[in-house]
């Protein structure tokens, strides 16, 4: 048998530089435990430009310390405003017009990805981040495992921890089925305004038929707005990544709409807009499904692949983040007769253990509404626009009040 040359050793290592890779690295070096992340990529990667948090998310953020940091940068959204216009154009007087549904009472933000990724890379130590280090197989050497890179190089480390999204090679070595695609697509983009946009800091949302957008500030000068579609039912290429067609796309779907949302679109750089696939991790594969094997562990998206339906992505990402820290911070630094590898399995088992329910909850939730929203059924539509809007608000409020915690050890 060929000797391998291993070139790098870590006691962690984590694939992915995103959001919940890096909160991970981020969390442990709170603890006092070392991480190496490795990022395919030359520099971090920003794609989706932002994302919506709730309370669930902050307190995530503060338990890694980097909250107020952010805070300084982004502005509270005091609500939701929704029209909902079932298959009448928006605009027009047959229109409903929902208004105010829900003032917020507790903290919600929407913050640019830069912010947040740059924010977390600045407070790790130099040289946590391995860039232009794509992972192309794994391989399994008694309690270690082997992490073999596109350019030759080998890793060698004690746990193994994939953050790198819904396509996860970690996810795919541990046998857990892909996410399934909803049949819908998301256009996003980020539109900046020098001299200030003059809208309310909230949640505008607006739905036509078969399609679900709206837009948020992030700031005074910059707003994120989205347009989710049936790409089939509007004969629209979720493969063309085309920016420029991707605006007219976007135009045409909100020329009626009220609050200008469209002329926010058309401003839109063309270096600020993209489309992804919508998919998701079935509520039941979830459940039935294996997150974890040995010292070989998934998060965030890798983990959970949800919609944007109840807005959880990026915060239930946080919370696994800060709990696969604390989980595994203990195993490392808890003085035990036990060897240490099997200290790290419970500490992974721990975290499993403790996120299961939760994730489960958040994937139902997301599952249920997204359908509502993308419904185009007639009956569906007309009891979404009169009855059950304000109750979706009220889900998507109750999903973000939730602690995971702090990274304290007991």
């Amino acid at each position: 048998m060929k000797e391998i040359d291993v070139a790098i050793y870590e006691d962690i290592v984590i694939v992915g530089a995103g959001i919940s890779g890096l909160t991970t690295a981020l969390g442990l070096y709170r603890l006092g435990v070392r991480s190496l992340v490795l990022e395919s990529s030359e520099s971090l990667k920003f794609t989706g430009f932002a994302l919506t948090t709730w309370p669930n998310a902050w307190r995530a953020l503060d338990a890694v310390g980097v909250g107020d940091l952010l805070r300084k940068n982004s502005i509270q959204t005091e609500g939701f405003k929704v029209v909902s216009s079932g298959s009448i154009p928006l605009g027009t007087e047959q229109s409903h017009l929902l208004g105010d549904l829900l003032r917020f009472n507790f903290e919600s933000r929407c913050i640019k990805r830069k912010d947040l990724l740059e924010t977390l890379e600045s407070e790790l130590p130099r040289g946590t981040i391995r860039y232009s280090s794509e992972v192309v197989s794994i391989e399994e050497t008694g309690n270690f495992k082997l992490v073999h890179l596109a350019d030759g190089s080998v890793v060698k480390t004690k746990v193994l921890i994939g953050c790198d999204g819904g396509n996860s090679m970690v996810a795919k070595w541990l046998g857990i089925e892909r996410p399934v695609s909803t049949g819908r697509s998301a256009i996003r983009g980020l539109a900046n305004y020098p001299d200030g946009h003059g809208f309310e800091p909230k949640f505008h949302v607006y739905s036509t038929w078969c399609v679900h957008c709206g837009f948020v500030p992030c700031d005074e000068k910059s707003l994120y707005w989205f347009c989710n579609f049936s790409p089939s039912f509007h004969q629209y290429n979720e493969e063309n990544q085309d920016p420029l067609s991707m605006l007219k796309f976007v135009a045409r779907q909100l020329r009626d709409a009220p609050l200008n949302i469209s002329n926010i679109v058309e401003r839109t750089e063309l270096d600020c807009i993209c489309c992804t696939p919508l998919r998701l991790k079935l509520p039941w594969n979830f459940l039935l499904g294996n997150s974890m094997k040995n010292n070989v562990c998934v998060v965030g998206d890798a983990f959970h692949p949800m919609t944007p339906a109840i807005g959880q992505g990026g915060g239930s990402s946080l919370e696994d983040s800060v709990v696969l820290a604390r989980c595994l911070g203990k195993a490392l630094t808890t003085s035990s007769v036990e060897e240490e590898y099997i200290r790290i399995e419970k500490g992974l088992k721990m975290y499993v253990k403790e996120r299961r329910w939760r994730i489960l909850s958040l994937l139902t939730a997301a599952y249920i509404v997204g359908f509502v929203q993308s419904s185009g059924n007639k009956v569906i539509s007309f009891l979404r626009k009169r009855f059950l809007t304000k109750n979706l608000v009220k889900i998507m409020a109750r999903m973000g009040d939730f602690d995971c915690g702090d990274l304290t050890i007991p």
